[in-house]
């Protein structure tokens, strides 16, 4: 069910992305990655995405709040997940259950890090279905 769909997986930190790169690739989807803002908006200008996942801090503090803004607003209909650490270092919990949280996080889901691949090609593929 992976097969030929491309996923955009964009974080600051290196290791992540590799990891991420290699975990989706033997899932089965074709991985494009970036290490920030700038850098995704230039792939996604470039190259066809199905869905993107996106850490919240990037080159600052609300870096993927802004890069979730510009994916929605460029393809509503693109499933984006928003990735962080912060619940980790912070004990503060993100979401987006509600539609007033959704109205201006911009993301369809938060998952915490350390991500689980297996949860997480669950909801990219959850997400996918609901757009169909």
């Amino acid at each position: 069910m992976s097969d030929g769909l491309t996923i955009l997986v964009v974080d600051d930190d290196a290791d992540f992305l590799e990891q991420m790169q290699v975990q989706l690739t033997r899932a089965g989807f074709k991985v494009l990655t970036a290490g920030g803002q700038r850098e995704a908006r230039a792939i996604l200008g470039s190259h066809e995405v199905d869905a993107a996942v996106v850490d919240l801090m990037l080159e600052n503090a609300d870096g993927g709040f802004s890069l979730c803004h510009y994916i929605k607003g460029r393809t509503p209909p693109m499933p984006v997940i928003l990735v962080t650490g912060v619940t980790h270092e912070t004990g503060l919990e993100f979401d987006a259950a509600t539609t007033e949280e959704r109205s201006w996080v911009k993301a369809d889901v938060f998952l915490a890090k350390p991500v689980r691949v297996e949860q997480l090609v669950r909801e990219i593929h959850r997400l996918l279905k609901e757009q169909t």
